[in-house]
């Protein structure tokens, strides 16, 4: 069974420092309570002084369009600036930026220098996404052993994403030796932070007796975490769990369920079992 890392989509919104002082507080207070318009009275006048955190703040309000016009060139203005002066979350900000192409050409090359920067002072969520981007090669010639180094220090600092991502890697034997222990360790500690993949990855492991004693009713309680979060994968799984009676009673109308909210969100094993069984009455 090949797993799959977490796609790399990232939003930069609501990225900034936690950091209170006079003025940015008030800034920063403002915007959680989405009292966007005062956010913007008070912080525009210390962004304008340089004060780094709040230029950043700027930059989320217009990357997301909350009491300005969206515009993702004003908002790579922002994050620019603050960025320049050392910000972790601008420097964050901005290598999603590069990366989705928005308000700048895309340059992955870019985004891994802003992550880098970011990652190297810490920022669980940039060093997440640089691990991404050696994974898949993205900016920089794919190394499955820096994208573990990458995911390793993220997921020690509990980013569950990372955590996730470190699981696949051991699971697959992907830079590092596989282990399928270590693999169900971290899939665990995302799972408990509420990670659909990680959830339905978790309930893999039990189902097949990968890196932990085989129990159809774990299976069960984790596919069906994930699934009652819209998870394809997993409802597709809880479904065959049920079609076959494995840790839980045989019930084909809970099957058929599972397995048509799977289809409907494109999962093509659950199309191909419906179509399958539409066959068979068929005949």
């Amino acid at each position: 069974m090949k797993y799959l890392l977490t796609t790399i989509v990232v939003c930069a919104s609501l990225l900034f420092s936690m950091t209170a002082y006079a003025g940015y507080e008030d800034c920063k207070d403002a915007y959680l309570k989405k009292e966007y318009a005062t956010s913007l009275a008070v912080c525009l006048p210390l962004a304008k002084q340089g004060d780094a955190k709040a230029q950043n703040l700027i930059g989320v309000m217009y990357d997301n369009g909350h009491g300005v016009t969206k515009d993702d060139k004003v908002a790579m203005k922002w994050y620019r600036l603050a960025a320049d002066q050392g910000n972790v979350d601008a420097q964050y900000n901005l290598g999603v930026m590069y990366a989705n192409a928005q308000g700048v050409t895309q340059d992955v090359k870019q985004a891994m220098t802003w992550f880098q920067l970011a990652a190297d002072h810490g920022f669980a969520n940039a060093q997440n996404y640089l691990g991404m981007m050696y994974a898949n090669g993205q900016g920089a010639t794919k190394d499955d052993t820096q994208a573990v180094m990458w995911f390793r220090r993220a997921a020690d600092q509990g980013f569950a994403d990372a955590q996730y991502n470190l699981g696949v890697m051991y699971a697959n034997g992907q830079g590092i030796t596989k282990g399928d222990k270590q693999a169900v360790t971290w899939f665990r500690l995302a799972a408990e932070q509420g990670s659909v993949r990680a959830q339905g990855n978790l309930g893999l492991m039990y189902a097949n007796g990968q890196g932990v004693t085989k129990d159809d009713k774990q299976a069960v309680q984790w596919f069906r975490l994930a699934a009652e979060q819209g998870y394809a994968d997993a409802q597709y799984n809880l479904g065959i769990m049920y079609a076959n009676g494995q840790g839980v009673t045989k019930d084909d109308k809970q099957a058929m369920q599972w397995l048509r909210l799977a289809a409907a969100q494109g999962n093509v094993t659950a199309q191909q079992y419906l179509a399958g069984k539409s066959a068979d009455t068929a005949h």
